[in-house]
């Protein structure tokens, strides 16, 4: 696999946790300037703000969390020139959920179905390490 092909499903990972920071931001600055929110009730990060500024606040966070798994796996195969088909696909799936899961974050915050693509998400990462692993230790 080429490093493009490799590294495409990582950028657009970043690109989706950029777009979720940047909102995330413009949201919060509106919410503050329209006085819908005073500094003096989120200062310490206590749940002051607006339903929509909270949905995509939690999207971002979650964007921090189970991604930094691929985004390793992703660096360490690439590195480790065990970046195949079968990996860039499953990424593919991976960044896919991450999306979905995201969507719902910032819409109708639907638990089960967030919940659902979560867990794909998830599962698809543990597949991911599983195949890369059993690569590098029995050269699979």
């Amino acid at each position: 696999m080429t490093v493009r092909e490799v590294l495409l499903p990582l950028f657009v990972e970043v690109i989706l946790t950029f777009a979720l920071l940047f909102w995330m931001a413009f949201l919060r600055a509106r919410a503050i300037t329209s006085g819908a929110t005073k500094t003096r009730d989120i200062a310490l990060r206590q749940p002051g703000w607006p339903e929509p500024v909270t949905k995509v606040a939690n999207a971002f966070q979650n964007q921090l969390e189970l991604p930094m798994l691929f985004y390793v796996l992703t660096i360490l195969a690439l590195d480790t020139h065990h970046a195949g088909a079968t990996l860039v696909a499953l990424a593919w799936l991976f960044v896919l959920a991450r999306v979905i899961q995201a969507v719902i974050h910032v819409t109708d915050n639907h638990v089960r179905r967030r919940g659902l693509a979560y867990i794909c998400g998830a599962i698809v990462l543990v597949i991911m390490w599983g195949e890369y692993m059993m690569d590098i230790v029995f050269g699979t």
